[in-house]
């Protein structure tokens, strides 16, 4: 039986899933206070392996769960699969004793509100045992399978060290223990070596079971289903005896079979249980008999019920079983939920593990490809995604539901059309239409319709040209300067083709998903994903009902299926783009077509739309839904056009504009209205939006999941419209004013995102208001500023001056360009040199090099090779992407390799061993360094409104120090995004970053913790264990463990914070800097002064160095070391750094500003300190001062911690 304190404590962090504190202790105070069950027939026998108490406490919990998650059955049934006690039981029914004695049976798409009423209590909710078919017996082993392994449980470094010291606390409590300096907390010198401390070594896994697989007796005859049976299962026991089981649509038995043929009769009688794993139990040969029977027993009997089995059992069994059960219930409950979205890993074991016989494993890599749950069994993904778009979502409630239903259905067609891509790709699916050309060739795999987004034939072209230039003129010059100078000419033609095509599948999804935000009814979208696998780009879609059945050229409405030459208008369909126009800031227009017609339209004349065979009205083709950008309408820049953010912003900034001139027209004062307007734009471009990690972008790739938003701070921006046919082949209607006009708002459009967001953007990555980390957070904050990233090599040159900033661009550019010749080389390359082609372009890449002799081995010549394709991968990558920019010629020995790496890897999808490598040699990395190729994803995957409103307005809130009112709205938000998308997604884990911040400010360090360590779990499982946003979980935690006074745990965590920098962003970074700043302050604080003074003074050497030495960050540096040497009685050096401090403030802010103000008192508190060594001089000090006493802040305090993550100022 489990610990009585680690049960409580799984069923009280279980509720905490979804409550806070306070929440939890009034649900179930009032459930004790109005709860009128029969307890004995509730708890079953309190004597079998549990208390009431903890049984009551599941009880609430239950309860709790169905009140908070609006009384919904799937999520209480969700509540029952992952709670220890129940998780084995998959295929039961739910009736719901009512307190007036009614008995109801509970749907599983039903609310529990629209049965009965729970909220005054005297309810019960009892589990009865229902029949299998053939889905839920399959899902009932898989479920058995994943339950007696590991291979589930996330376990965070986090959970491990707070286990570790809650145990060395228990083992000794209130011991005064020495906190070391911890080796982890370095100055980072070699990072390519702590590759290997990021990815921990699996940990052990333990047995319960030799093996669980299907028979081969399967399927059942025809005879033996009439009679109930579904499926036959071959078991092996530990103990080396073997079963043969049947699963019928009651129950599991051992069947008397025996060598080759089927005996269905049963073994024993005592052999047969309602779960797979209570037969498991029974079987072993120390089973005692009178086992409890399942049947018509309630949730908390069932509970008492398989605890009492784990007593009967044999040794090995229980042993193991109860081993998986004590680790899965000592981690955090987010650890045992799977993210329906992982992030890919471009680390892995090193040493590589054993690869072990595992029929189980082999089973399922048959049985479940491409994303087909049974063999033969499609969806219907288009008619699913519709059908949840069409739910009412009028009220709160129904909105929730709305997006429950669509968030996962989309995410079950994502990782369909993950499965069915990586099955293209590897010629595993046979194409529809063979006889085209590879590039050309579409696919149909479980209802979805999967097509490529590059054309194959133009690369092979170039490469039979290549080798008629070899035949050629190979005599004649140095055939290594003609194949370099060849290849850079094409590559320049076909790197503008490749980004073309995959610019146009990146649009089309942005544009899907603008539409789809936009939420007009009447207008569907497909569902739509992108897949970059091995070099190739697949585009997934939903299909279309009736598309593939002939000829449907008569079903298209509206918009050109033939590049303008006829554009088809409806009325009613023009009425609904109409409408979505307005929230996308698209102006109605009249075009002609090729033959003189002209017509409306509200969209992009390459927009097709449909009305399908079941009535739908569809729009496609949706790539350009923002105009071009005015400042790319050259060759080749069909596909560069506006961020719907920039689009937005840009918008109600020109109706501030239009409205100031109107006002001054009118002879009205403008001053009040400019003043408000300029401050809401302003704050409009320089806010930072949370977005979705994506994995690959393409330079003049945009993130899909930034969704496009309506303006909502009221501002007149309703007539401030683009047309999105400007300076494009099509022919406008309308008069030359108009025509004229049209065009110049899209050139001020542009104009505005060079002289304003720009210089802004640049402004905050001064400050530290904006502080990327990486080429996937410098992406990131692009995005959500209205940027694309082809102005990255503007921004470069424009931040030269700040190291960090340049150095996170440069590198970014250099990776972009590489990842098109690395996508190029795994194209070209057959399956079996897949491992040494990925190897040697890394080291041609980052390699040294070196000068060969001319004899010479296999090395050498392999070096040879390596410098020859070195010096024409260079000169490729300088010139290969157009972005304003022109890469230094040292730039090898510039970038960070190690960064380059792991930038490299995410975009492309590559996984290499975790281990040291010497990056200065000649070559680097060995073939069998290469671990795996893993699909990078864009996807649509709807995001919660509800929620995001709610968070916005919390942040607003907390900003004004509104505390309480911020709890509740960050806590609202949190239960609706664990209800719409599981604990497991971003979202969910910025609310618990706020819910920690305001517990934080509020001075409840154990509150910020629990909140902290699930962002931190979340953001493991979905961005990655060396994301950004997890090195800042690490960070906060750590300082939260220092609030309450557990330094040693707190410096653990920083050792992991670091680490993580040290991979994201390397030594050289801002963050860096504050992170040295509060290790220092920890320090300080347990009375380490030389400690804190070394990381305080590399903090202040990397601050000078990257910011400046007038920035605010060198200030608060400055500052930190003069409390420092204050807490050291070194009051004259803590006086000159205080003034240095005061100086850089003054120029900075003015002498006004509050913290120059502090930074001038803590001036005279050290003077006065330094006075009183000489007591002398203390009367003359106090008369020039005019009486001025001590200050009201501590002497001893120290600096403020830096929540990592927020803005820094």
């Amino acid at each position: 039986m489990l610990p009585t304190r680690n049960l409580v404590s799984l069923l009280t962090a279980l509720f905490f899933y979804s409550l806070g504190v306070v929440e939890f202790l009034a649900v179930a105070y009032s459930y004790l206070a109005h709860s009128e069950l029969n307890r004995d027939k509730w708890l079953g026998n309190p004597t079998e392996g549990k208390t009431e108490e903890e049984g009551q406490t599941l009880q609430d919990s239950i309860w709790g769960k169905a009140r908070v998650a609006g009384d919904s059955v799937m999520n209480l049934r969700q509540f029952l699969l992952e709670a220890l006690e129940t998780c084995f039981f998959s295929c039961y029914d739910l009736i719901l004793h009512a307190k007036d004695g009614s008995v109801h049976l509970l749907e599983d798409y039903k609310e529990i509100s629209e049965v009965a009423d729970i909220t005054a209590g005297g309810c019960s909710l009892e589990m009865v045992a229902a029949l299998y078919d053939d889905r839920s017996i399959r899902s009932h082993v898989r479920r058995a399978r994943e339950l007696l392994s590991l291979s589930t449980l996330h376990a965070s470094l986090s959970t491990s060290l707070a286990l570790q010291h809650e145990k060395a606390q228990e083992r000794a409590p209130g011991a005064m223990k020495e906190v070391p300096e911890f080796d982890g907390l370095g100055f980072m010198e070699d990072i390519s070596g702590s590759l290997g401390n990021l990815v921990s070594s699996s940990s052990k896994e333990i047995k319960c079971v030799e093996s669980i697989v299907f028979s081969s007796f399967n399927p059942p005859p025809s005879y033996r289903r009439l009679v109930g049976d579904l499926i036959y299962l071959d078991v092996s026991t530990l103990e080396g005896h073997k079963f043969c089981i049947t699963g019928t649509k009651k129950m599991f038995y051992v069947n008397s079979s025996s060598g080759n043929i089927l005996d269905p009769r049963p073994a024993k009688a005592a052999f047969e249980a309602t779960t797979l794993i209570s037969l498991l139990q029974k079987i072993s040969s120390k089973f005692k008999k009178g086992n409890p029977e399942f049947a018509g027993i309630n949730c908390l009997s069932v509970m008492s019920y398989s605890f009492s089995l784990l007593q009967k059992i044999s040794s090995k069994f229980k042993k193991g079983f109860r081993e998986i059960l004590d680790r899965k219930a000592s981690a955090h409950p987010f650890e045992n939920v799977q993210s329906l979205l992982p992030a890919n890993s471009w680390l892995g074991l090193y040493p590589v593990p054993d690869h072990k016989r595992d029929a189980a494993r082999a089973e399922d890599a048959w049985a479940l490809s491409y994303g087909s749950e049974l063999i033969g069994m499609q969806r219907d993904w288009n008619e699913e995604l519709q059908s949840c778009r069409e739910f009412p979502h009028t009220t709160l409630q129904e909105r929730i539901l709305h997006d429950i239903a669509l968030y996962k259905v989309t995410c079950d067609f994502v990782d369909a059309a993950i499965s069915g891509a990586v099955g293209v790709i590897n010629r595993c699916i046979p194409p529809i239409n063979p006889t085209d050309l590879d590039g050309f060739r579409m696919y149909v795999r479980n209802n979805i319709f999967f097509s490529f987004a590059v054309d194959a034939d133009i690369w092979q072209m170039s490469k039979e040209n290549e080798s008629i230039v070899r035949s050629t003129f190979g005599h004649m010059l140095n055939i290594l300067q003609i194949q370099n100078l060849y290849l850079i000419h094409w590559r320049r033609r076909l790197t503008a083709l490749e980004l073309a095509t995959y610019a146009s599948a990146n649009n089309d999804l942005k544009g899907t998903k603008a539409y789809q935000e936009a939420d007009i009814p009447g207008i569907y979208n497909l569902a739509m994903a992108i897949i970059d696998y091995r070099g190739h780009r697949v585009v997934a879609q939903s299909i279309i009902p009736g598309i593939l059945q002939g000829d449907k050229s008569d079903s298209v409405l509206y918009g050109s299926v033939d590049d303008g030459k006829k554009i088809y208008w409806n009325e009613a369909f023009h009425a609904k783009v109409l409408e979505a126009a307005k929230h996308l800031h698209l102006k109605e227009h009249r075009v002609k077509d090729r033959s003189g017609n002209v017509v409306k339209l509200a969209a992009p004349v390459e927009c097709k739309g449909i009305v399908s065979s079941d009535d739908r009205h569809y729009l496609l083709d949706l790539m350009r839904v923002t105009p071009r950008d005015a400042n790319y309408i050259g060759p080749g820049s069909w596909f560069c056009v506006l961020r719907p953010e920039l689009v937005a912003t840009f918008c109600q900034a020109e109706a501030a504009e239009r409205s100031k001139s109107s006002a001054i027209v009118e002879g009205k004062d403008p001053v009040a209205l400019d003043s408000q307007q300029v401050t809401d734009v302003s704050a409009d471009v320089s806010t930072e939006t949370d977005v979705t990690a994506s994995s690959s972008l393409d330079t003049v790739e945009e993130d899909n999941d930034m969704a496009t938003q309506p303006t909502e701070s009221g501002m007149p921006c309703k007539d401030v419209v683009l047309n999105p046919n400007v300076f494009t082949e099509f022919k406008r209607a309308g008069s030359q004013e108009e025509i004229a006009a049209d065009e110049d708002v899209v050139r001020k459009a542009g104009k505005y995102l060079l002289d304003v967001v720009l210089p802004k953007f640049v402004q905050d990555l001064c400050m530290l208001e904006v502080s990327p980390m990486d080429g996937q957070t410098l992406t990131e904050a692009f995005l959500a500023h209205g940027i694309n990233v082809r102005y990255i090599g503007k921004i470069a040159d424009m931040t030269k001056h700040f190291l960090h900033i340049w150095d996170l661009c440069v590198t970014e550019i250099v990776v972009r360009s590489a990842k098109h010749i690395l996508k190029d080389v795994l194209r070209d390359t057959q399956d079996h040199d897949l491992g040494p082609a990925v190897s040697h372009f890394f080291n041609c890449f980052l390699g040294q090099i070196i000068l060969v002799g001319t004899k010479g081995s296999a090395n050498n010549m392999q070096m040879r090779d390596n410098k020859k394709d070195q010096a024409s991968l260079i000169s490729q990558c300088t010139c290969i992407l157009p972005l304003m920019f022109e890469l230094p010629e040292d730039v090898r020995s510039q970038v960070r390799k190690v960064s380059v790496i792991r930038n490299l890897c995410q975009k492309v999808g590559i996984a290499i061993a975790a281990r040291k490598y010497d990056l200065d040699a000649a070559v680097p990395l060995q073939s069998s360094d290469i671990l795996n190729l893993q699909p990078v994803v864009k996807h649509s995957v709807p995001v919660c409104s509800e929620a995001r409103n709610l968070v916005e307005t919390g942040k607003a809130h907390l900003a004004e120090g509104m505390l309480n009112e911020a709890y509740t709205l960050f806590s609202e938000a949190f239960s609706i995004l664990q209800q719409v998308t599981g604990p497991m997604h971003r979202e969910v884990a910025n609310c618990c970053r706020y819910l920690a911040m305001v517990l934080y400010h509020a001075g409840d360090m154990v509150g910020a913790i629990m909140q902290q360590h699930k962002e931190l779990v979340i953001n493991e499982h979905c961005l990655g264990l060396d994301h950004p946003d997890t090195a800042h979980s690490y960070g906060n935690m750590a300082l939260f463990y220092h609030g309450l006074n557990q330094t040693e745990l707190a410096l653990q965590h920083m050792s992991r914070t670091l680490l993580l920098l040290s991979l994201s962003c390397g030594p050289d970074h801002p963050d860096v800097a504050a992170t040295f700043i509060n290790v220092a302050m920890m320090y300080q604080d347990i009375g380490k002064m030389n400690i804190a003074l070394r990381y305080l003074q590399e903090a202040l050497k990397k601050n000078e160095r990257l910011l400046g030495p007038e920035h605010i960050q060198t200030a608060v540096c400055y500052h930190a070391l003069a409390i420092a040497f204050n807490c050291m009685g070194a009051y004259k050096l803590s006086l000159q750094h205080e003034k240095k401090t005061y100086d850089i403030l003054v120029k900075q802010l003015g002498e006004e500003d509050s913290r120059t103000r502090d930074s001038q008192n803590w001036i005279k508190m050290f003077k006065m300190r330094d006075l009183q060594a000489h007591p002398d001089l203390v009367q003359v000090f106090q008369a020039a001062a005019g009486g001025y006493g001590a200050s009201g802040s501590s002497v001893n305090k120290s600096i403020n911690p830096v929540i990592m993550g927020e803005t820094h100022t």
